[in-house]
Parts: C-alpha cells; structure tokens; sequence
C-alpha cells in the first residue's frame, strides 16, 4: 500500500474557492462519470443537501459531485454554482430536456471568527468547479471548506484552535481510497496513535490544553443551562473505485464515522452537524469490512492533517503556533 495524492485518484477532481481576508470558503469533489453515492449523518445540528436522494430506495443511483462550504445554512447556496459549472460541461443525470448534475452536500459553520456577512454563494461555487477542472490543489489547512474552520469550542469561541481541510489517499494494488474532511469540531482533536489532544480548547496564554470531555463531566450536575457554542461541524468525503452499491456505499459512510469517534472528543454532539459522503466509481472488487477500515484510517490521516497543517487567522491559534 502506498500513498498518493488525492488529484491523483482515477475518475475524480478536487477545487476549492475560498475568500482569505472573511475567513470562509467551499469544496467540491467532481466525479464526471457518475459516482454511487452514500451518507451517514451523525451530528445533532446537520446542514445538508440532497441527502435524502441517497436513501438506496430511491430512484438516482449516481452523484456527480459533493460540495462541502463554511457558511452555516447560507453556504448551501454555493451548490446552485457548482450545478450550473457541471451543467455547463454537459455533466448530469439525463432527463432528456436537459442533464441534471446531482451535487449533495454539507455545510459548517464558519461564520466566526471571520466576516459573518460574507458567506460561499453560487459564484464561489462555480469558481471551486472550475478549479477542480482547471487549478488542482492538494494544499491542506486554510483552503476550501477549512478556510474558517476552528475545533475546540466546547468551552465557548475564545478557547477554540485554527481548525482546517485535509485529505489523505493510499493505493493497494488497484485499489484506491481517498479522504477530504473540513475539521471544525465541537471538541478536541486526539492523536489516537498516542491518545494525545493535539489541538483544541486551549489556555492561550498558559499554552495548555483544557480538555473538553473533563470540562463537560465537571458541568454533568450542572443546574443552569449553559450556552453551547453551537459554532462546529465536521465534514468529508471518501471516494473510491471499489465496486458497491447504494446500500454498501451508505454502510461505507457509517463504517467511516469511526475516524471521527477516534480523533474528536467528544464527537457527534448535539451541536455538531457531523456527516460523511461516500463516492465510488465501481472499478475494482473489494470486501467491504476492510474497505471500511481502510476508509476509517485514511479518514483518520486527512483529518489529523487538515489541523496539523492549519494556519493561525482572525486571531485564533493554530497547532503551529504551539509547536514553532
């Protein structure tokens, strides 16, 4: 097994748009062909798109992209971009009077500690498609969806760490699986190797970590309710050539959550909107327990680097701040 870029991923493209200086941006993973899609949406406070469409009872079998945007609910509008760009190039499920790209999709919520009012919109997204045909990028941290991602805010915004966008990709013979996740989570990010937070809520002056999970016990016999942050969400991808179908690439999604379990403490809270696609372009026979374990750790990597590789901005320290 060995690794390789996500751009390098057969039957796949990668783009992003994001604006700097507002602290928000999209993502979108274009599959041209068609992709058998999946889902599995774990967090209380989701922002999603056609993912009811993938649901193995219902009729389209094939996606042909997924949008992951900051934005909060306003970012869906990104989508709108992405379908005309796709449509442009004559990409979608044909209806005969037109071809309909199907783009599904997640958001998070960005909208601190950068320009509230500036959000993806349609021309954002149309912008991320474009890169993806015509400016792949395999950058991690500030770029895309992560532009404005944070972690660690458990304890409210000013304790919360620089979150960011990883990827991450290996190939096994003819086998290829690949991540790309947006890390903008509720709790802290652990190296589950060593079991270590390594970004998350943070005593800035002190440089030490506050622990979410021993902050959130201390709070169990609290009576007064308490004002969450409900700024957070982690959102991603797995794309592969393994053969599955609509059922099996929903259980890849469901199978894949366990990355978030292993690196986010606590994860899939009632705050975070915490959901994972699935994109397979049906090439190569795989069994679908180790596919699934596979999928987690590839998960795993993208999601420890999109913080690892994350910038300070807008205030908010980073990993890299703390470990200069």
């Amino acid at each position: 097994m060995k690794e390789v870029k996500f751009t390098e991923l057969e039957g796949f493209r990668l783009g992003h748009a994001q604006n700097e200086q507002a602290l928000t941006g999209c993502t979108v993973v274009v599959c041209e062909e068609g992709a058998t899609g999946g889902v599995d949406v774990r967090g209380g406070s989701p922002g999603t798109r056609e993912t009811d469409l993938l649901k193995p009872q219902n009729l389209v079998e094939e996606v042909h992209a997924v949008m992951l945007a900051g934005g909060s609910a306003y970012g869906l509008n990104a989508a709108g971009g992405i379908m005309e760009y796709l449509e442009d190039q004559e990409i979608g499920f044909d209806v005969q009077v037109a071809k309909v790209p199907i783009v599904t999709g997640a958001i998070l919520f960005d909208l601190l500690p950068g320009d509230p009012s500036v959000r993806p919109d349609h021309k954002m997204g149309y912008a991320a498609s474009q890169n993806a045909f015509h400016h792949p990028v395999n950058k991690n941290g500030n770029i895309g969806a992560g532009t404005g991602a944070t972690v660690g805010k458990a304890l409210g915004p000013e304790f919360a760490m620089k979150g960011g966008l990883g990827t991450y990709a290996v190939q096994a013979g003819d086998l290829q699986v690949g991540a790309v996740v947006a890390v903008n989570c509720f709790g802290d990010v652990i190296d589950p190797n060593t079991g270590q937070i390594i970004s998350g809520a943070c005593d800035k002056q002190e440089q030490s970590f506050l622990s979410s999970e021993e902050s959130l016990l201390n709070q169990l016999n609290q009576k007064e309710k308490t004002n969450r942050f409900k700024g957070n969400t982690t959102i991603g991808t797995v794309v592969t050539n393994a053969r599955l179908t609509k059922a099996q690439a929903n259980k890849l999604s469901s199978m894949t959550h366990d990355s978030l379990a292993r690196t986010m403490r606590p994860s899939h809270s009632l705050v975070d909107g915490d959901t994972i696609f699935t994109m397979s372009t049906n090439k190569v026979e795989a069994e679908l327990n180790s596919l699934g374990m596979l999928a987690t750790k590839v998960m795993e990597k993208a999601i420890l680097r999109g913080v690892k590789a994350a910038e300070g901005a807008g205030g908010v320290t980073s990993y890299q701040d703390l470990n200069d």
